[in-house]
């Protein structure tokens, strides 16, 4: 099945809620079309995962993913980071995927996965 990945890098404001408000619309016609979608978080993204600093903007950011993944979006993150950042144990229970960076990217090549990065 074809799939759009949105990999969200960028810790700025716009980054964060853009990349995962794409995501949300997206996933509205995926399903449709016969398509998945993924969002991956990593680098400066990922740390605000665990809510710290930037206020409604991160606030923003953190809803949109607990819906993309309460909606069946699989939303995944760099293990190693995570695990560095002591937020392995929260991010696990917010249902986030965690994996080893490498790996996931050579996933998404192999999976000829179309990757849209904010």
């Amino acid at each position: 099945m074809p799939k759009t990945v949105i990999h969200v890098f960028h810790d700025d404001d716009d980054a964060l809620a853009t990349g995962t408000w794409v995501a949300q619309r997206i996933q509205e016609i995926a399903p449709d079309h016969g398509s998945g979608v993924e969002v991956f978080c990593f680098g400066p993204a990922q740390r605000r995962l665990s809510g710290e600093g930037g206020g409604e903007p991160v606030a923003t950011f953190n809803r949109q993913v607990d819906e993309l993944i309460a909606g069946g979006v699989v939303v995944g993150a760099c293990v190693n980071a995570a695990r560095a950042d002591g937020t392995e144990g929260e991010l696990i229970r917010r249902g986030l995927n965690l994996r080893v960076a490498r790996d996931e990217f050579l996933r998404f090549t192999l999976e000829q996965a179309t990757v849209i990065t904010f």
